[in-house]
């Protein structure tokens, strides 16, 4: 099994200015992160507008991404959502080459329980013939996966492989680290707090940010988790005020923006997602300026 650790990215869609996915420039945009460092790749995922996306589209995307890494960096592909026994099948039914683990998220809207959470992740486990990341985001999805939960989970089920945790609960957090049996990993799912959430002994992030700057985010997280926490530190705070930018608008508005002002692609998102305002688009353009990539 390939190891997924480092640093991920949470991969965007492109779209043209007629709404269509731009496969053009998700073929460039995925061979210069992959060039830059990026350690695995996180595919058709919330940041990837996934929503939106019709199953040929969701189909497509898979096929350019899987056709430009060509096995270089593991792929992890997001599975998720609030009926679990259509997830079930679909795990049974469909065709999962060339896909290293699933990322599977907290249902959304309709609040199980901690025990509704293991009995669905649990299902899901059981029935995928990769790897499951599990994806803990309270604010998206309106519960929290408590430590307690998760690490009922990575106990009991060894095709449960690690959490991107989202929660922004340092002690929860710091619990699951503590308490997690050695072959479970916990991922940072906010790229403002990875560095402080390595030191923890976190083992890396799927990131937002990494869509742009995939040379220097990746070299933070390097640093981070060899113990080089001065320089990683540095780094950490040169993007801190990006942090802030990229989701006062949404995501992946901010990093839509981003990349626009790099020339990857246009500033385009589908409804009911819109891009940045004016003033946030402004702000980003100057700091994208002074940073390198």
């Amino acid at each position: 099994m390939k190891k997924i650790e480092g640093m991920g990215i949470a991969l965007i869609t492109p779209f043209k200015t007629d709404f269509t996915v731009d496969y053009e420039a998700l073929e460039k945009l995925v061979e210069f992160q992959v060039t830059a460092g990026a350690d695995f790749l996180a595919v058709l995922c919330t940041t990837a507008e996934t929503p939106t996306l019709t199953l040929e589209e969701r189909r497509k995307v898979r096929q350019v991404v899987t056709e430009v890494v060509r096995g270089r960096v593991p792929i992890v592909l997001g599975c998720g959502g609030n009926n679990t026994m259509a997830i079930v099948e679909e795990l049974k039914t469909g065709d999962w080459t060339g896909v290293d683990a699933i990322l599977s998220v907290v249902p959304y809207y309709n609040k199980p329980s901690q025990e509704g959470l293991y009995q669905h992740f649990m299902a899901i486990a059981n029935a995928s013939p990769v790897p499951v990341i599990l994806y803990n985001v309270p604010g998206r999805v309106g519960v929290n996966m408590t430590a307690a939960t998760t690490l009922r989970l990575a106990n009991d089920n060894p095709n449960i492989i690690a959490i991107k945790e989202a929660s922004g609960n340092f002690d929860q957090i710091d619990d699951i680290i503590k308490l997690k049996p050695a072959r479970f990993n916990v991922l940072s799912g906010d790229d403002g707090i990875t560095f402080p959430l390595i030191t923890l002994g976190a083992v890396g992030v799927i990131s937002v940010i990494g869509n742009a700057f995939p040379k220097e985010f990746s070299r933070m997280v390097r640093l981070a988790r060899a113990g080089e926490y001065d320089t990683a530190r540095d780094i950490h705070h040169r993007f801190k005020e990006l942090f802030s930018l990229l989701f006062v608008d949404g995501n992946p508005a901010g990093v839509k923006a981003m990349l626009n002002s790099m020339g990857f692609c246009e500033n385009v998102l589908r409804l009911p997602l819109v891009p940045s305002r004016i003033s946030t688009f402004e702000k980003i353009q100057d700091i994208v300026r002074r940073l390198p990539y």
